[in-house]
């Protein structure tokens, strides 16, 4: 059924189901590149696509979604893209015998995780095309693309496919309930541009269940020629005994395609956690039923889109970087509490109020050393002081699901100021047992909260609201590699950074050429300063602290001096240093060693 675009116009097909579902029910290893099965277990992925040729199914997509060079590299296998594609399709179409069954190239999107860095566009077209080349070769009746979250990607992996000579091809969106992609755009708008570069089928797939999948399609207006796919989830997923298992039955399934049917779907199967049984249960409803010509989009975006301009109302703290308009500003770090006891804390806040500071800070379990979540300290430290707190969130602790729900509660608290950073590896810190997450680096934190500014989520899910965050970010001055530093603030800055502040820095030359080289850059810069108390502290702060790079002048300083003459020689250095910076920035960041806030009261008693 090599001319499947054409048939749908005047009949329904039945795709298949999941395929890698499927092959873990059958025996393939759970965390085994699925991909590579095409090599290794042949007998086992033939298998399962016969099992779906049998339940009625008339396409088969391929078991190739993950098989570009980028994530068969992180198997080592790298080499293996072409042989891998090529398989794919040879054991689809050895599975559907003397059967009429379109043959469907699978091609997901390239996902990197946040440590293997980013692919620029340019980057990611050799990757579609060396995967989508192989699959044609192989003789793929279309090129499906399949589950793409992000609209670009997706306009991307189609018009490498018509280079390299497809003739037709099939894109699925994976959108969530509120029908929105990761960039914001409407499924109705996503499609709208899909079909613009040409695309005849477009649909949904790999995201939602029946019920949601149904309640995004009625937004959906069907015209003469328009082409529409569904591919449901069976329903949501439950985590049991370190597997995924989904719930919806092939009963279930059945009963749906009328709906679907009814909402313009030319070809429907299944996605995560459906079967042969699936697929089966369907077969005899949908072959009922004739495809449907023209449908009218009686959706509710309009509603969506009117909510979507309502903000949060304003916090009342002023925006540092308007105050940074006015005034020089000189905010101070306080570490909150490695143990429950709070009365230093709280005594470092209100002196630090009463010495004139701009703004506090709190950093985010920093080095990975356990200590009291810096937003509960900063709702303590609310309770006594009215200082604007800018609070340090790392992507270490906390996954994708976390980072967001963390970002929405400091929003609905008031708090505007964050500093996005990445974090200290858990393992070098007081709990090496502890794991890192890194689901983003600081980059994909930035642009995490330039999507929530702009009232979408990662998923694409309308907020009702927009935060109002002054997104900050870190700069490293000390790295010998100066120069891919600023190209890294650059980027960071491009993505929606307002600010930067970086690590104590006890040159003054270097700040004197921070200045030089970041004052272009136009956005606030906060040159950190910390006082050292001993020889002991500095030399630890030089050695073992990552970022921070303590000239041997001073430690041979401290070398010769203990006790308060030590503490009083680190004050009057950072003193210095501090006068340097305020001569070249127009704020500065003091940050407090060990609750010492009584140096930091001097300082700012000194300074400003």
């Amino acid at each position: 059924m090599a001319n499947l675009l054409e048939s749908l116009s005047e009949r329904l097909v039945l795709g298949d189901g999941a395929l890698g579902t499927y092959l873990y029910s059958l025996g393939l290893p759970h965390r085994y590149c699925l991909e590579e099965a095409n090599l290794s277990r042949p007998d086992l992925v033939r298998r399962a696509h016969a099992d779906y040729c049998q339940a009625g199914a008339e396409l088969l997509r391929t078991n190739t979604t993950g098989s570009n060079r980028a994530y068969l590299s992180r198997f080592g296998l790298e080499g293996q893209v072409v042989a891998i594609n090529r398989r794919g399709v040879e054991l689809a179409r050895e599975a559907a015998g003397g059967r009429e069954c379109t043959v469907a190239g699978s091609v997901g999107p390239i996902w990197l995780r946040p440590w293997e860095g980013s692919l620029s566009p340019e980057e990611r077209r050799p990757l579609y095309r060396e995967q989508i080349t192989a699959l044609l070769e192989a003789g793929c009746d279309l090129v499906f693309l399949e589950t793409f979250t992000e609209l670009s990607e997706a306009l991307l992996a189609l018009s490498v496919a018509y280079e390299a000579g497809a003739s037709r091809v099939a894109v699925s969106l994976a959108v969530f309930e509120e029908g929105r992609l990761g960039n914001g755009d409407t499924l109705a708008s996503g499609f709208a541009s899909l079909r613009g570069a040409a695309a005849r089928l477009v649909g949904i797939g790999g995201s939602c269940g029946i019920l949601a999948s149904l309640h995004l399609l009625e937004e959906i207006e069907v015209r003469p020629g328009d082409l529409l796919c569904a591919f449901p989830n069976a329903g949501k997923p439950e985590f049991y005994e370190g597997r995924l298992s989904y719930s919806a039955s092939p009963e279930y399934f059945a009963a749906s395609v009328d709906r679907f049917v009814e909402e313009g779907v030319h070809l429907l199967g299944g996605d995560y956690g459906t079967n042969p049984l699936h697929i089966a249960a369907m077969a005899p409803v949908l072959a009922r039923h004739r495809p449907l010509r023209v449908k009218p989009r009686r959706g509710r975006v309009p509603v969506i889109e009117m909510e979507r301009e309502k903000e949060l109302p304003k916090a009342e703290e002023e925006s540092l970087l308007d105050r940074c308009k006015r005034k020089r500003i000189a905010m101070v770090e306080l570490d909150s509490p490695r143990t429950l006891a709070m009365d230093k804390f709280l005594e470092g806040v209100r002196a630090l109020e009463k010495a004139g500071v701009d703004a506090l800070t709190l950093a985010d379990n920093s080095l990975a050393i356990l200590r009291v979540s810096n937003l509960a300290a900063a709702v303590a430290a609310q309770r006594c002081a009215r200082l604007p707190t800018i609070l340090h969130l790392a992507c270490r602790d906390r996954n994708l699901l976390g980072l967001q729900s963390e970002l929405m509660g400091l929003s609905v608290l008031g708090f505007r100021h964050v500093l996005a950073l990445t974090g200290d590896p858990a393992k070098a810190g007081d709990h090496p047992g502890a794991t890192s997450v890194y689901d983003l680096n600081s980059l994909g934190l930035i642009k995490l909260m330039a999507k929530l500014n702009g009232g979408v989520s990662a998923a694409g899910r309308d907020l009702k609201a927009k935060t109002n965050f002054v997104i900050g970010c870190a700069f490293n001055p000390n790295s010998v590699q100066f120069d891919s530093q600023v190209r890294k603030l650059e980027s960071k800055i491009a993505a929606g950074a307002q600010y930067a502040m970086t690590q104590p820095v006890f040159d003054p030359e270097l700040i004197r050429k921070s200045a030089e080289r970041l004052k272009p850059l136009g956005i606030p810069v906060f040159v950190g300063i910390m006082p050292v108390l001993n020889s002991r502290n500095a030399e630890f702060l030089h050695n073992e602290v990552p970022g921070i790079s303590i000239p041997e002048s001073l430690r041979e300083r401290l070398r010769h001096v203990d006790g308060p003459k030590a503490a009083e020689l680190g004050l009057e250095e950072a003193r210095s240093l501090a006068e340097t910076v305020l001569e070249q920035f127009g704020g500065i960041y003091l940050i407090t060693p060990f609750m010492r806030y009584d140096l930091s009261v001097r300082l700012v008693e000194a300074l400003f």
